[in-house]
């Protein structure tokens, strides 16, 4: 995703790769209603949604708790999200990487770097040997085991796990009644016996008999195994048993591997040269599906403002502004992924636990206590704090249906390019505005929208500076009211008058 991003603002990139060819596993189990927004905003969420496995309308969870958190209150466009199995996520990924000429080194291991006030050279090996690259910048996305904050020895405080588990995609030659035969609520694929528990869902259509599935299980056995240890055919077969009873059988183990809810975040997302993105920077128990979001999420922030910092563009503090703003919100999602594992999994003499259960479960049945999860588990509610009261700034911008003298366009649509967007919802005379490189100018009126038009933002503002990664960084209201100084702040000096982008004719204002 980070790739994408740089290479969509013209920057020259390396994609060193571990693995020789995709993982083909599933992993990640699915991309939420903020991160579907993101994939919009850069016209990947419909080869997403030709990839996804088909799934009853059932809303996000919190703790695996029965009851259906609804995103919609949040007016976004998806709130469902997407059950998006990461491998077809990765091919999305690359699809974009390869249609605009960034080749990703597969089989390249890094193997060492050196870094100085010039720039990173790093040594890499792959099947020719080994070679050395030179960049101004290197970005870690290298996971939880990151070899890149190994060698530079960053610290990577947190707590080991407490409890051990199995991921795998199965394929399977019969079925007990009890297999879920499509994908719901995560309340109904969860379910325990003999000593274990097993989350299960269908990975494609499912027959009668057979299927393949993603299962994610632990128990007694998983709790004594090493993290190294192979995840074996016969020790599925064993949890597969124990829950879903004997008539359910194995065809095939296509890939297993163990995780734990260990909780760790680097201190700094940014060492220099080097900065950290995705579980390179933070790890969780992966509860909800929360890493691969955060990681795209943090992809989105980050390229912007590194594109602009090595074309010479960026305003001071830029590219600081990535762990100010990416750091508290992977120790939100850490904190939560804590909550969650105490509530998902009590010990069997827990009874307190069960009462606090309880008590969540009725008030995520309140609307205002289910929104609330609803937009913590997406992301939709994040709001970064850019010193400003209008409750508008600092959120992510609703995407908003528009017309504009090209015709009719969206939010997303106009934030394709990468570029910030000053939208002014009034006439073609109004405010003219000089901006800086790589902000549109585009003037347009609100038309009927299947998320609404209240915004949030204070009564009769008509205009907006959206930065490209969707967020508002200033809303303002007649011609008093200059964003000049947002303009500055977040994209630099302006170097001309801007590019125009459409009118919308008649006046109109944000609600």
């Amino acid at each position: 995703m980070l790739a994408g991003e740089l290479a969509l603002a013209g920057v020259a990139i390396e994609v060193i790769e571990r693995q020789a060819v995709p993982s083909g596993q599933s992993r990640g189990g699915g991309i939420n209603p903020r991160t579907s927004e993101v994939l919009a905003m850069r016209g990947l969420l419909d080869a997403a949604n030709q990839r996804a496995v088909r799934r009853e309308s059932a809303g996000g969870h919190f703790a695996g708790l029965p009851v259906p958190l609804d995103a919609r209150p949040w007016r976004t466009r998806h709130p469902n999200g997407v059950l998006l199995p990461q491998d077809q996520l990765e091919e999305v990924l690359e699809d974009h990487l390869r249609a605009r000429g960034v080749r990703v080194r597969r089989g390249t291991d890094l193997v060492g770097l050196a870094c100085d006030d010039a720039g990173v050279e790093v040594t890499v090996s792959g099947g020719r040997g080994e070679s050395v690259l030179w960049g101004s910048y290197l970005v870690a996305c290298d996971g939880g085991h990151s070899t890149v904050r190994k060698l530079i020895g960053m610290d990577f405080p947190g707590r080991a796990g407490t409890l051990a588990a199995v991921s795998a995609d199965v394929e399977l030659a019969a079925m007990s009644t009890t297999v879920p035969r499509s994908v719901s609520h995560i309340s109904t694929l969860t379910r325990t016996g003999g000593g274990y528990w097993m989350l299960m869902h269908p990975l494609e259509e499912a027959g009668e008999s057979t299927g393949l599935y993603r299962v994610v299980f632990g128990g007694p056995e998983q709790e004594t195994l090493p993290r190294q240890a192979p995840v074996t055919a016969n020790e599925v077969i064993r949890a597969l048993t124990a829950v879903h009873g004997a008539e359910t059988k194995l065809k095939t183990l296509r890939w297993g591997s163990r995780f734990s809810d260990a909780t760790r975040q680097v201190s700094a997302y940014r060492c220099g040269r080097i900065l950290f993105g995705g579980d390179a920077a933070h790890v969780h128990s992966p509860i909800g599906g929360q890493g691969v979001n955060l990681g795209i999420q943090d992809a989105m922030n980050l390229g912007w403002k590194l594109a602009a910092h090595i074309q010479d563009r960026a305003p001071d503090g830029l590219l600081d502004s990535y762990h100010t703003e990416r750091h508290p919100v992977g120790a939100r999602v850490l904190a939560m992924t804590r909550a969650q594992t105490v509530l998902m999994s009590p010990p069997p003499e827990a009874d307190d636990v069960r009462a606090l259960r309880e008590i969540i479960i009725t008030l995520a049945r309140l609307p205002d206590a289910n929104r609330y999860l609803a937009g913590l588990m997406s992301g939709l509610d994040l709001r970064y704090d850019f010193g400003d009261s209008d409750p508008l700034v600092g959120a992510r911008m609703v995407d908003l249906s528009l017309e504009t003298e090209d015709g009719l366009t969206t939010v997303s649509t106009l934030l394709r390019s990468g570029h910030g967007v000053l939208l002014q919802l009034g006439g073609p005379a109004s405010y003219p505005t000089p901006t800086p490189d790589g902000v549109d100018r585009v003037i347009a009126r609100v038309v009927d929208s299947p998320v609404g038009v209240a915004l949030g933002a204070s009564p009769g503002a008509d205009r907006v500076l959206i930065r490209p990664d969707g967020y508002v960084c200033w809303a303002g209201a007649g011609p008093d009211s200059s964003p000049a100084s947002a303009l500055h702040r977040w994209f630099g000096r302006p170097a001309g008058p801007g590019r125009s982008v459409g009118s919308g004719g008649d006046e109109g204002a944000v609600p």
